[in-house]
């Protein structure tokens, strides 16, 4: 039994076949779609280009090779001579704040700084250990690369991993977390009715500016993390309270 095949190409790079057969002349045609080149999806990170003017708080942009965060911007428009933004910015990698200066107008690199949640497990020597709850794929901070922010973290956190060329190299906290009161300092006695009174308002009046309800007079208190925070006179040791990350204030009672 004997098959004729024929093949005939046409545009968008299909190639239709069809075969007849000597005892049966119906035509089956197949189509298949021929794809040249490399795949659609770049493997290779995009970088945008960012103009002085997108310069702000929080962007992170790659000067010199390597990422910065900016951490305070002013536009200057001097009299004489050419506008500029003065800039305060951090180096991911080595911790360093230094100021720099960009011309308006000029063009920055967007650092390819990529975020990824994962939760804070244990600490190993000197070494802090997130870990993906999904993967279970573990990523470590020394240290000196947490900083300060030791004294808000806690164990079964989530915090926002920042990778930058594979490499972590930094984290965020959440903006409140909920810590306990192991030691505090006993309410202040033995105060001239004046005296109580004069620390009372000043109190409150800087509560209303800081947005936090520690009213009536405050006193230290040390927390679960080893943080000390002021908080109101009538939080007791073993109560669990809210503090935001970013200023270190007491908020409310949990």
């Amino acid at each position: 039994m004997a098959e004729i095949a024929s093949f005939q190409a046409t545009s968008s790079s299909r190639v239709r076949f069809s075969f007849a057969s000597s005892l049966n002349p119906m035509r089956l045609p197949t189509t298949n779609r021929v794809h040249f080149g490399f795949p659609s999806r770049s493997r290779f990170p995009r970088i945008y280009a960012l103009s002085s003017n997108d310069i702000k708080v929080g962007v992170n942009v790659e000067v010199d090779g390597a990422p910065w965060r900016v951490l305070e911007f002013l536009h200057v428009k001097p009299g004489k001579g050419a506008a500029f933004v003065r800039t305060k910015m951090r180096n991911y990698v080595t911790g360093n704040v230094v100021e720099k200066t960009f011309r308006a107008g000029s063009t920055l690199s967007e650092a390819n700084v990529s975020k990824e949640t994962k939760q804070y497990t244990y600490k190993d020597g000197d070494q802090f250990v997130f870990m993906d709850l999904s993967s279970y794929e573990e990523a470590r901070l020394n240290e000196k690369d947490v900083g300060d922010k030791v004294k808000w973290l806690k164990e079964g956190m989530d915090c926002i991993l920042l990778s930058w060329n594979g490499r972590v190299i930094d984290f965020e906290l959440p903006i409140t977390v909920k810590l306990a009161v192991v030691e505090v300092d006993p309410g202040l006695r033995g105060d001239t009715a004046q005296g109580t009174f004069d620390r009372d308002c000043l109190t409150e009046a800087r509560s209303v500016d800081s947005g936090s309800d520690v009213a009536g007079g405050s006193k230290p208190a040390t927390l679960d993390t080893g943080a000390v925070v002021n908080v109101p006179l009538f939080v007791n040791v073993g109560d669990e309270i809210m503090v935001d990350t970013r200023t270190g204030q007491y908020m409310s009672r949990a």
